[in-house]
Parts: C-alpha cells; sequence; structure tokens
C-alpha cells in the first residue's frame, strides 16, 4: 500500500513500480531550508497552484538549481489545509491527463509548509515572520477575480472591507487587507524589497493587486492606523512591485475515475472532500498536461529561475498582450459560454460539450468576434492558440472539466472575460461595437441562466457566484414560457458597466440581448432553437 506522507515516500521501489515518479532531491531537508530562508509564499492553497506553480517549483529542485520550496498560505478556505495538506505532509499527487488517456504521475514535495491566513489564528504569526524574513523575493496569488473584490454590484465598499479598513493592520480578514498587513510588518521590519505578483485570471492583474492593497494602506493611513512612511514605501519600486501576468492551465474539480485509478495502483486516503465553502479537494491533482505562465519580470529582492521550469518573462507591455490574448479572447470567453450554455443544455463536461456541433459554432463565433482587437504579444500566436484550444484542450474527454465548475463566479468573470474585448471596440473607428452577434448572445445566455431552469424546463442548481443573490432579485417576476413577464427587468443589469465593462445600452447591444434572452424564455427547448436560429442567421 502507497501512502502520501514523508514516511511513505521512503519506499521508493513501491512508487516507482507503480509508475509515479518522486522528487529528486531530500525534501525534509528542502522543508528545514525553506523556513529558515523563505523565498515564495503563495496566497491561493488551491489546485492551479498545486498543480502548476509548486510542480513548476519542483521541477527546479529536481534540477538542483534552487534548494527551498514554496509556503502555501489560505486566505479564505482554511479547510483545504485541514484536509490536504496537513494530512499528506504537505504533499500532492499530480496526475497529467493525455486525451488519449494516458496519465503522468508525480509525487509534488516543493511545498514546505501551509498556512491559514487566519489574524486570530496559529498560523498568523508565522506568516508575519515570512514577511519579515529578508531572504523572501516574492508572495504569488491564485485567489480568483472575487478575491480582489472591495465592492458590491451597485459599487459600495463590502462589509469585511469596511471593518478592516477600521481595524486596522491587526485585524485583517479580506486577503488585499491580510495582504497590506503583512507588508506593514515587512516594512516595519526593515523594509526589504519583495514582489507581489498575482497570478489570476484577471485583465491587469498587478493593477488589481497593487489597487486592493493600496485600498487597505490609504484607508489606515487617513485613520493614523500606519505612518505615510509605509505608503512611501510602498510607493517605492526599488522596494515593492505588483508585475502583472498570464497564467494558463485547466485544473478541474478532482475526477472520481483518477480516483479510482489511483486506489487500483495501491494509493491509500484519496478521499475527495467538499470544504464548507463548496470546495471540492483531494490530495491528488488532475490537470491538463498544457500550461502557459508569462510573468513581468520586474522582481526587487530577486526571483526563482523559473524559466528553467518553461515560464516567459517578459516586459509589461508583452504580458498584457498575451492576457488579452488568452483571458479576453482565445480560451477564457469560451469557457464562460460553454459554461453557462452547457448548464441550461444538460452537459456535465467540457469535452461532451465540444462533440456538440451548435455549441462549437457558438464558440468559434466568439473567438472570430474576439481576434480582430487582440494584439499578437510575439511570444504566442492568437491563431494557434485558439485552434489548440478548440481542437486540442476543450475536446480533451481525459479532463473531468464541468460547466458547472466554470459557472462559478461569472458575474466576477464577465467583466474580465468580455469588457476588455467590448472596450476596445469602442476605441476602434473601423469597427462596430454594435455589430457584435454572439458575444450578446452568451449575456442573454448568463442571464437565462441565473433564472435556475434549464432548457428542458427543469429546476437548475446556479453556481456559486456573491452577484446571484441580487441578480436574481433583479430578474423577478420573470417566469420561462412566458415572455411576456419580461419587461424591463434587464435594465439595470445590462446597463451595469461594473458587470460587462460598458453599459450595453449605450454600446447598441442592449436589446439585442434583451431579444436574446426573450427568445429563450418560450418554452422547453427555447434555448436549443434560439442559439440554432442565432447560427444560421448569421452563418
Amino acid at each position: 500500500m502507497l501512502h502520501l506522507n514523508i514516511q511513505g515516500l521512503k519506499d521508493r521501489s513501491a512508487w516507482e513500480a507503480a509508475g509515479i515518479a518522486l522528487p529528486r532531491y531530500d525534501v525534509e531537508a528542502m522543508k528545514a531550508r525553506t523556513l529558515q530562508r523563505p523565498s515564495w509564499v503563495h496566497f491561493g492553497a488551491g489546485n492551479i497552484f498545486r498543480g502548476f506553480l509548486a510542480a513548476a517549483q519542483q521541477t527546479l529542485l529536481n534540477a538542483g538549481v534552487t534548494d527551498t520550496g514554496i509556503l502555501a498560505a489560505e486566505s479564505f478556505d482554511f479547510q483545504i489545509i485541514d484536509k490536504v495538506y496537513e494530512p499528506y505532509d504537505e504533499l500532492s499527487l499530480l496526475v497529467r491527463m493525455h486525451a488519449d488517456g494516458f496519465y503522468d504521475k508525480e509525487v509534488v514535495a516543493s511545498v514546505a509548509g501551509g498556512y491559514k491566513a487566519d489574524c486570530a489564528g496559529p498560523d498568523w504569526a508565522r506568516l508575519v515572520q515570512v514577511f519579515q524574513n529578508p531572504s523572501l523575493q516574492l508572495a504569488s496569488f491564485t485567489i480568483t477575480e472575487k478575491g480582489y473584490a472591495l465592492t458590491d454590484l451597485a459599487g459600495e465598499t463590502l462589509p469585511v472591507a469596511r471593518q478592516d479598513f477600521a481595524a486596522g493592520p491587526d485585524a485583517p480578514r479580506h486577503t488585499m487587507s491580510i495582504a497590506a498587513a503583512l507588508l506593514y510588518r515587512r516594512f516595519q521590519a526593515g523594509g526589504h524589497p519583495i514582489a507581489m505578483v498575482s497570478m489570476d485570471n484577471c485583465a491587469q492583474n498587478g493593477k488589481k493587486l497593487r489597487e486592493g492593497v493600496f485600498a487597505a494602506a490609504e484607508a489606515w493611513e487617513r485613520a493614523g492606523l500606519v505612518p505615510a512612511a509605509f505608503l512611501a514605501w510602498l510607493s517605492d519600486q526599488k522596494k515593492v512591485t505588483f508585475p502583472w501576468s498570464m497564467i494558463d492551465k485547466i485544473t478541474p474539480h478532482p475526477s472520481e475515475q483518477v480516483k479510482k485509478a489511483l486506489e487500483d495502483l495501491g494509493l491509500q486516503d484519496m478521499t475527495i472532500s467538499r470544504t464548507n465553502t463548496g470546495t471540492l479537494i483531494a490530495p491528488f491533482v488532475n490537470a491538463e498536461t498544457t500550461e502557459y505562465l508569462v510573468l513581468e519580470d520586474a522582481f526587487p529582492n530577486g526571483r526563482p529561475p523559473l524559466e528553467r521550469a518553461g515560464v516567459y518573462f517578459t516586459d509589461r507591455a508583452t504580458v498584457e498582450k498575451a492576457e488579452k490574448m488568452k483571458v479576453g479572447t482565445c480560451l477564457n470567453p469560451l469557457h464562460t459560454a460553454l459554461a453557462v450554455y452547457g448548464c441550461l443544455l444538460g452537459y456535465t463536461t467540457i469535452a461532451a460539450e465540444m462533440a456538440d456541433p451548435d455549441l462549437r459554432a457558438l464558440v468559434e463565433h466568439i473567438a472570430a468576434e474576439g481576434l480582430p482587437v487582440v494584439e499578437d504579444p510575439g511570444l504566442l500566436s492568437p491563431r494557434k492558440f485558439i485552434d489548440e484550444v478548440l481542437r486540442q484542450r476543450f475536446p480533451n474527454p481525459a479532463i473531468p472539466d464541468t460547466p458547472q465548475r466554470i459557472a462559478a463566479d461569472t458575474s466576477q468573470k464577465l467583466p474580465v472575460r468580455y469588457g476588455g474585448t467590448l472596450q476596445r471596440y469602442t476605441q476602434r473607428t473601423d469597427l462596430a461595437v454594435s455589430a457584435l452577434e454572439y458575444i450578446p448572445l452568451v449575456f442573454a445566455g448568463w442571464c437565462r441562466y441565473l433564472l435556475g431552469v434549464d432548457d428542458a424546463l427543469r429546476e437548475m442548481p446556479v453556481s456559486p457566484d456573491p452577484m446571484v443573490p441580487a441578480l436574481q432579485a433583479l430578474l423577478a417576476g420573470v417566469k420561462v414560457g412566458t415572455p411576456e413577464t419580461c419587461t424591463d427587468q434587464l435594465r439595470p443589469i445590462l446597463s451595469n458597466a461594473a458587470i460587462f465593462g460598458v453599459d450595453l445600452y449605450q454600446a447598441g447591444l442592449g436589446e439585442k440581448t434583451e431579444a436574446a434572452f426573450r427568445a429563450m424564455l418560450a418554452g422547453p427547448g427555447a434555448v436549443r432553437t434560439t442559439l440554432r436560429r442565432y447560427l444560421s442567421e448569421r452563418a
């Protein structure tokens, strides 16, 4: 039997017999060195971190080009630490899933510790010590789009943020306040340089992180809770930087099929758990083989040589082009379209959706609408990237990704995944944003999805999203089967530039979205009928 813990790794021959690669370094010695002189702490201890970033650091450790690992911190879902870090000595089993059904399997041991970023918990003092250590080079983040949000749908400051701004750096709860508080401790300990690196799928993610940190720091300075010198230090790019990035790797929920395959090899305790926030987590991470990370090379205290693990380092302008290409056109908008319509049409995997001619045509048209405003970053070809996504990555039957997972937090994703494209259209004199047809069809499908009834008129769960209660309240009175019940309920949603990046009515897309939405209310099968009509009329 194979046990995923430090003691279990000592039976190397049994792991190798099971076809599972092991770390080629002394894990316990690496952990001791990392705790003594940490260089990298990461916030957001979930699958993208374990399946990509931790694996990249392991590549460096295996090659002997670094000798320390990463400290993982979780600021939102503390049960991740309880369920898949502490019981397994911070080890993860990475399963890379090939389209032909073959699994590459590797024990990733580069995480030297898993901490709960809870200011009232026992790990807080340890995190403070990490940030006070001159050796720390970077803090990175994969906390999803909503992790940066400090305001609600109406633009009002969230209650947790208001409390943090009043309480000061001793009692932060929101991740942006936590980051600001830990930076303040670093400032107090001598102000050694550091890079704060967002690796989330957000447009200008480094800017979002900087704005969030500064919102807390400036509130504290106004209240006399921190000195003005702290703000000056934060503003000094020789001391603190907020590099931009583009990250891409599909890491879906843990698969029961993968769990069984691992258990058949003799792996013990491969339990898939659901945390109290609804996150599905397991000691293994199943992921696609494709991965990209493009980083702005702005690290004032040095950095790991991640180019040795396939990471691209470049300037901010190139990062922004790569991010706009991927997040705003070539992958994420297509994912969101498949998520919304996949839920409505009863699909449970993205791969199965790609075998549906209507849905495949929809995402091909959405990509075509976005391409005219994409700049080629040079590192990656937009056209080749789209082709890889549509021909290899999304159709990969080995990837157990679901539209229900991707539909989570759609209100937070739309301004990132579509807003930039709409804004760039409005800035072009040779293109008319009002001529777009398929992007507004996604917005109509999302509004139809919010009603919680699928195309067969069955009750359908709506994935977690902080804005769902407010959005569903605005749609009150709209009934599937009676399109006339839709009067003006959509206007406050479609006119909200915080959701779409622009006021859709001012862009000439509001009425188009309304028309498609009403058509989808006609009765059973109306979503499919509307989709086919748009595809045929505009082919």
